[in-house]
């Protein structure tokens, strides 16, 4: 019978245990993934006691109070706060979501925290974003118009033709949706992902865009589109609420439609 293993060196140990100072009477575990390729070890999960009633609501406020005041080795991304930049991306209690808007309350059990799932790490909960940023790039997302600016204004469009680009637009590519998505596990170096494929459909629906044919072109492919098999983990797990599986069959249907 077959079996499938981790490769020796990619099985995660278990690591450290921080308790909690004494006297804290409302304490939270966190189990964090620890990965640092310098040191040549095995990626372990360490063990941190946080006392909640010195601490902010948020799984972020956690991982800061981590980092601050008790382990300042651990190393993950952030900047916004608001869920406004995607930083802090990474994954909790089993699904993609961003540390900052993860209420520590929702978790009822011990805290895990993993960094986003299929991705090479560069450290701890920092995975490596440059194959998801070139794919993004790979879309070409800027305006494309053979059309003279107006020389007096902006290029307009009505408000039904900007309602089309709205919620495409709020993407703020954090990778949640990428990295949830098995297809994109598996075919990652062809297959541009929920997320990349989001970013083409905001443009293929912009009025002032006028490359629709050369986009369309670049995404009829047998993976760069087509290995969506509308599993929607995409979609589930967008902590912005949008709905890439629904701009990729869109594009489906943009392609079906050239054709016919």
């Amino acid at each position: 019978m077959a079996q499938f293993r981790l490769p020796a060196n990619s099985r995660i140990e278990k690591g450290r245990t921080f308790p909690a100072a004494e006297g804290a009477t409302r304490v939270k575990r966190f189990l964090v993934y620890r990965y640092d390729p310098d040191t040549g070890d095995n990626p372990r999960m360490d063990t941190y006691e946080v006392d909640l009633d010195r601490c902010g609501p948020m799984v972020l406020d956690a991982l800061i109070k981590i980092k601050n005041e008790i382990d300042p080795t651990l190393t993950f991304r952030r900047s916004c706060r608001e869920g406004i930049c995607g930083s802090c991306a990474m994954n909790i209690d089993g699904t993609n979501t961003l540390a900052c808007i993860k209420s520590i309350e929702e978790v009822n059990e011990d805290v895990k925290v993993y960094p986003l799932p299929h991705m090479p790490v560069v450290k701890d909960l920092v995975p490596d974003l440059t194959n998801f940023y070139a794919q993004y790039a790979s879309i070409k997302p800027w305006l494309q118009s053979r059309t003279p600016a107006p020389p007096d204004q902006e290029r307009l469009q009505s408000k039904e033709d900007q309602l089309k680009i709205n919620d495409p637009s709020a993407c703020i590519l954090c990778a949640c949706c990428s990295t949830s998505c098995p297809s994109y596990w598996w075919n990652g170096d062809r297959y541009l992902g929920p997320a990349a494929l989001l970013a083409a459909y905001r443009w293929l629906v912009d009025s002032r865009d006028e490359a629709t044919g050369e986009r369309l072109d670049d995404l009829e492919d047998p993976f760069r589109l087509y290995r969506c098999h509308t599993i929607m983990n995409c979609t589930r797990t967008c902590p912005k609420n949008l709905n890439p599986a629904q701009a990729i069959a869109e594009t489906k249907k943009l392609l079906m439609e050239r054709r016919h």
